[in-house]
């Protein structure tokens, strides 16, 4: 997968972003190039992991098999691999406005001061009822974060907000 950082490729969404442009078109796009994404990180697992290439693959939503453990570059740029499952799995990203306040809600993901460790959050903007969605919410993306090999755990961060604490599988 190309890096943005050395002059393109894709990019997966960490709710840091501006909110999505272009109608209809350019969201149909994005699905496309999300499922492309998302297809490359299970088969850079099966690889690594020495599991088939083909069909017959073990489905990561059960837990189990090459493509439920995440691959080496997973682990060296974790907020963009956890940001990749929880968009292919159909979670939306929160997004900024020009000002740089919320102008959506949902998914955050950022690092977290340990390196082997993100946080996941779910936000939005003020009175758009982030705060009564978030343990729901976000009990689902740890879910599908856990049965993609990440660990899990739910905390209370400041102002009772609550967050994902995400870290690879041991």
């Amino acid at each position: 997968m190309a890096d943005v950082a050395d002059g393109g490729g894709f990019e997966p969404a960490t709710g840091d972003g501006p909110a999505p442009t272009g109608g209809p078109a350019a969201a149909k796009a994005r699905a496309a190039e999300v499922r492309t994404a998302y297809e490359g990180l299970l088969a850079v697992r099966r690889i690594v992991a020495g599991g088939p290439s083909g069909t017959g693959a073990t489905d990561p939503v059960d837990g189990e098999g090459p493509e439920a453990v995440p691959a080496p570059w997973e682990l060296r740029r974790m907020p963009r691999a956890v940001a990749l499952v929880l968009e292919a799995s159909g979670f939306a990203p929160s997004a900024l406005d020009a000002a740089g306040g919320r102008a959506a809600t949902g998914y955050r993901v950022r690092a977290a001061g340990d390196p082997e460790r993100v946080e996941v959050s779910w936000v939005g903007p003020p009175g758009g009822g982030a705060a009564g969605e978030e343990e729901e919410r976000l009990t689902a993306c740890a879910r599908v974060l856990r049965s993609h090999g990440w660990e899990c755990l739910l905390y209370r961060g400041p102002r009772r907000r609550r967050f994902l604490e995400v870290e690879p599988r041991r």
